[in-house]
């Protein structure tokens, strides 16, 4: 290893930030395993700081990457905040990126729905019940299930 402490934990982050995007504490939680000789206040968080101020780390590029990743794989609004969460990201960042500047949730909500069940035009109740705790369970709001349900007795 370098002698310089600082290098060594800002090079490991690099590595780490080359191969995907990650936020802030998880490259903080993956440093502290890989390097745990080093000081986490006095080299690791200095270093994630100093990569921050170069703009090689960002938490903004990591929840945008996240939310647009997991909204393509069929994930609603509250399953991708719930992924989130244990990457301690700053709901300042968390709302835009999910809500104003975030896909149409009710399209991917009806896209979803009907990617897993065929349309059969009036659906029974019990039909209508088993599309929304699917739906739920992808992570989408009572209100944007309530919409792709519309959409989808239109269609």
């Amino acid at each position: 290893m370098t002698d310089n402490p600082l290098l060594a934990a800002r090079r490991t982050a690099l590595d780490l930030l080359a191969r995907r995007e990650h936020s802030w504490h998880e490259l903080l939680e993956k440093m502290r395993e890989r390097l745990p000789e080093l000081d986490e206040h006095d080299v690791l968080r200095p270093a994630l700081d100093q990569l921050v101020a170069d703009d090689l780390q960002s938490d903004q590029r990591f929840v945008e990457g996240y939310v647009r990743y997991r909204s393509t794989r069929g994930d609603g609004p509250l399953k991708i905040a719930a992924g989130l969460q244990p990457r301690r990201i700053a709901a300042d960042l968390l709302k835009p990126a999910l809500y104003e500047n975030g896909p149409d949730w009710v399209a991917l909500c009806a896209e979803a729905l009907a990617k897993k069940f065929r349309q059969t035009g009036k659906d029974k109740p019990d039909q209508q019940q088993r599309m929304q705790r699917f739906l739920m369970q992808r992570g989408f709001t009572g209100e944007q299930i309530r919409a792709a349900l519309k959409l989808n007795r239109k269609d």
